[in-house]
């Protein structure tokens, strides 16, 4: 059920603004017309605010994708396993690169599509929501974020620039007898 998150009964609320909406009403017209739609939610007569009905797409390639897609839609592209590297490489070719899900159970696949992937997050054999803030660090690549990752344990160091200033005081006249003085109160 799409609604207000203070219902419990809701599984996605609303998107982070109209502006937001409104690049996903644009992105779901063009899918409408390069994808096959899959389903799509419905939304509450009346509903009011920035809700988006949750809808899945198959398309043909990531070529129809030119940006990253924030809100609740998923694109599947059908590929035969001989053709993975051309599927990585599709990923890699797009610059972004914030998050990846990857469903099997077969482990020299899963390490072979992670060597190789250009992507901040991947989750594998799980749902690709609901990192851990202090546990699980967030963050993309390329695209998608090159700083440091959001909510893990070193997060405010990475933050943090350490610099050092080392004057030489005698080279400018100073008497650096001073310096060796104690701080002597009595």
């Amino acid at each position: 059920m799409v609604g207000n998150p203070v219902d419990f009964t809701t599984d996605i609320g609303p998107v982070i603004s109209s502006s937001a909406k409104d690049e996903l009403l644009v992105h779901a017209m063009k899918m409408d017309k390069l994808g096959k739609k899959i389903c799509e939610a419905k939304l509450s007569d009346g509903q009011v605010g920035c809700y988006f009905a949750p809808r899945a797409y198959e398309i043909k390639s990531m070529d129809v994708l030119e940006n990253e897609v924030f809100g609740p839609v998923l694109h599947v592209i059908r590929f035969k396993g001989r053709d993975l590297d051309k599927v990585i490489h599709s990923i890699n070719k797009t610059g972004f690169g914030l998050t990846l899900g990857i469903h099997s159970r077969i482990d020299e696949t899963i390490d072979y599509i992670i060597a190789r992937v250009n992507v901040g997050n991947i989750y594998v054999n799980r749902n690709m929501i609901g990192a851990v803030v202090g546990v699980q660090p967030f963050g993309g690549e390329g695209l998608s974020g090159t700083g440091p990752k959001a909510g893990g344990p070193h997060y405010l160091i990475r933050l943090s620039t350490e610099r050092t200033l080392s004057v030489n005081t005698t080279a400018s006249g100073g008497n650096a007898s001073l310096m060796s003085l104690c701080d002597n109160d009595s």
